[in-house]
């Protein structure tokens, strides 16, 4: 024991750079507290939080039910592993399915092993359409698009900060125009097994797929005999003022992936898939150690059952639209610095007109916190109950920083 370093109380700043792998770009502060939408530094300062933790937060902080739900079930039990059944994920499942439709439900950890269970699931159905292992596994994605940084979801991530220096990746990967339905039927041969999307590409910048490119996937696969795999880890649980983003083009895929805002806070990820693939999968195929635990199946039924009791998916859809339309009239002041607003419900996107405009950065040293998103975008994702004063907040911040 003779090399453990002695316990001392240190900053957290300190202990970041001591301790802590330098992989992500951390702002300058330190959080200690969050209740609603609002969060607080170590010095004390609140910020409204647009960041929600990368849509995470989705009924914002700490809210009353949700804490209440994961402390019972803390004192509980908080673990059996998925060798045995628990009533939570079993319930979970059941609510899911009530929303996505027939079929089954995966539980694991984040929106990357949702993705990664999803890429087998098209590899199986190749299996499937063949009838020969390691033919048909092809998969056409979006440009644009983000899947995590697992194997399966980099290689499916056509993008140089993620790929870089982890080569060579998962074979089988192509990518088509993000709305261009001709270009990903170009990419389809006999040997593709799915398309996969997000209904709403997040951290590429905040592009929706609209919903006659949604329908033309959806009729593409059904023709070729592929999978649909849809991406909702960022656009899922209620984001848009649907539960699930693809349901404004009235289409149901084959598979959904979804994580963050499920849990509201706590980590969970969940893969559905349709009643049509779903016995692909035989035991000891696929598993999560972790995946849908007492503890985190808890906290997704209270965020659920807050976005229900609470009508946060009309909420969204009611008080969205004068937000967008504020945010767009913000930008029509500053065509030098501004030039789109887009988005759908409470996940939008601010395109800056160079990297010499305002940044998520100088949001933050007025009190707005929000993320980045792909070239010179700036990602705003309230919780979804965030009020009509809290999104007027928001935009008189950024008015103001554009002033600045």
């Amino acid at each position: 024991m003779d090399n453990v370093l002695p316990l001392t109380r240190s900053s957290a700043a300190e202990l970041y750079d001591a301790h802590v792998l330098r992989n992500y770009p951390r702002a300058p502060i330190t959080l200690v507290r969050g209740s609603g939408s609002r969060v607080w530094d170590d010095q004390g300062k609140a910020y409204l939080d647009f960041s929600s933790g990368i849509a995470v937060t989705s009924i914002g902080h700490c809210h009353p039910h949700w804490v209440a739900a994961v402390q019972r079930q803390a004192a509980e039990l908080n673990h059996t592993s998925n060798l045995f059944r628990h009533p939570n994920q079993g319930e979970l499942a059941r609510r899911i399915v009530g929303y996505a439709g027939p079929g089954r439900v995966f539980f694991c950890n984040s929106g990357a092993e949702a993705d990664e269970a999803m890429i087998k699931l098209s590899r199986l159905h190749g299996v499937r359409k063949s009838g020969v292992e390691g033919k048909c596994f092809r998969v056409v994605a979006a440009k644009k698009g983000f899947h995590g940084r697992m194997f399966g979801g980099m290689s499916a991530t056509p993008r140089e900060t993620v790929q870089k220096g982890f080569r060579p990746l998962l074979p089988g990967f192509s990518f088509g125009d993000l709305n261009d339905l001709a270009s990903f039927a170009a990419l389809v041969d006999e040997d593709t097994s799915s398309i996969l999307v997000e209904s709403v590409q997040g951290d590429g910048g905040v592009n929706p797929c609209t919903s006659e490119f949604l329908v033309g996937l959806r009729r593409l696969c059904d023709e070729r005999n592929l999978l649909l795999l849809v991406d909702e880890v960022q656009c899922g649980a209620g984001r848009t003022g649907a539960f699930y983003a693809f349901e404004h083009a009235g289409i149901r895929p084959d598979a959904i992936a979804m994580a963050k805002g499920l849990g509201g806070g706590f980590p969970i990820g969940a893969l559905w898939v349709d009643d049509r693939s779903a016995d692909l999968f035989k035991p000891g195929m696929h598993g999560s150690t972790f995946g849908g635990t007492p503890l985190a199946c808890a906290a997704a039924l209270a965020t659920l059952d807050v976005i229900e009791g609470e009508g946060l998916l009309a909420h969204v859809t009611r008080e969205s639209g004068p937000w967008l339309a504020e945010l767009r009239a913000m930008a029509a002041e500053f065509p030098d610095k501004v030039l789109e607003v887009r988005g759908k419900g409470f996940l939008v996107g601010v395109q800056m007109a160079s990297d010499s405009g305002p940044t998520s950065s100088a949001l933050l040293e007025r009190g707005l916190l929000t993320a980045q998103a792909g070239v010179n975008v700036i990602r705003l994702l309230p919780p979804l109950n965030a009020s009509r004063e809290e999104l007027s907040r928001s935009v008189a911040i950024f008015r103001d920083t554009l002033r600045a």
